[in-house]
């Protein structure tokens, strides 16, 4: 009977072993890839067949949402009329194991008439394809993970880490931050953490709660039924924020048997309440509403105006969390 834990070791000890022998590959050749990378005035063009294809197509994708435009061509295709989606100015990475898969090599023709900085990732550095190219990253493995030595499988680990390790190197030497990450992923949780700011959430104009400060309580509570926060603000009649007014003040007003048709906000309200500005990213606005144990706040302007209400339904509905 097959042992799975042991068959499962072995490969992954197998490839991280792989792995750890990329360091001293990461020479000048890696920075002369980089540099060609950086100076491109196109995109980055990545191609390989079958399994070289499917590492090529993410290094592709992580390159692209780490700052440097890039996209993958299948070579098969390529030959058939995808050749024109390559242009003078760009930069094309050839990824095979072999170094001589046909697919690939039959383009070396169109990519050296046009002179095209060419990129290779192969296991053999005598290989068509290393030979043809101006910068040469070694991926060789001493064996595959597969028993066999025949489904790659180390290999292509150890292609998807150097083409991660490429990703990165030009994402620090870009200045690349999350950002503009962010700007590449906004529909993600990520993306929206680092994008979505409270004027894009909040509630403003006239769904903004506002009562004035010598209103009855029973205004603030037909107010408050009204706009449905929970809440609302308590404002002079210059229209400044002087208070707050909750559903806990409400509980302590009750208690405390007052008349709710003649005591007025004065009286009840809380003041100095916590507000926001509606330029700050919404995740900071939750980060506020979290450690103060509060579900509302007020978003204030810079003359002390109350002009909107965030609550953690907005947040929470927004996708943030």
């Amino acid at each position: 009977m097959t042992d799975f834990i042991t068959s499962g070791l072995r490969t992954v000890e197998m490839e991280a072993q792989a792995v750890s022998q990329l360091t001293p590959r990461i020479n000048q050749n890696f920075v002369l890839a980089c540099e060609t990378i950086l100076a491109c005035q196109g995109r980055v063009v990545v191609t390989g067949m079958g399994k070289s294809g499917h590492i090529g197509n993410k290094i592709a994708a992580t390159l692209a949402s780490t700052g440097t435009p890039a996209f993958f061509v299948h070579p098969g295709e390529a030959s058939h009329g995808d050749l024109g989606m390559i242009t003078k100015t760009d930069v094309v990475i050839a990824i095979s194991n072999s170094g001589s898969t046909s697919e690939v090599t039959r383009l070396l023709p169109l990519i050296v008439r046009l002179g095209i900085p060419l990129i290779s990732m192969t296991g053999d550095v005598n290989s068509p394809l290393s030979q043809a190219a101006c910068a040469h990253l070694d991926v060789s493995v001493t064996t595959e993970a597969c028993p066999l030595n025949l489904a790659p499988t180390t290999s292509t680990t150890v292609t998807l880490v150097m083409g991660d390790a490429l990703a990165i190197a030009l994402l620090e030497a870009r200045g690349f931050s999350a950002e503009d990450f962010a700007f590449s992923h906004p529909g993600g949780t990520l993306g929206r953490k680092l994008l979505l700011r409270v004027c894009d959430i909040m509630h403003k104009d006239d769904d903004v709660p506002k009562v004035m400060i010598d209103q009855p309580l029973q205004d603030a509570l037909l107010e408050m039924t009204q706009k449905g926060f929970g809440m609302t603000t308590v404002i002079s009649k210059d229209k400044k924020l002087l208070g707050i007014f909750t559903d806990g003040d409400l509980r302590r007003a009750i208690d405390k048997k007052v008349n709710i048709s003649t005591i007025t906000m004065a009286d009840v309200m809380s003041p100095n309440p916590k507000t926001i500005r509606q330029n700050i990213l919404a995740v900071e606005a939750l980060t506020i509403m979290e450690s103060a144990a509060i579900t509302a706040l007020v978003v204030e302007d810079e003359n002390g105006h109350p002009t909107g209400v965030l609550h953690l339904h907005d947040i929470l509905r927004a996708g943030v969390v």
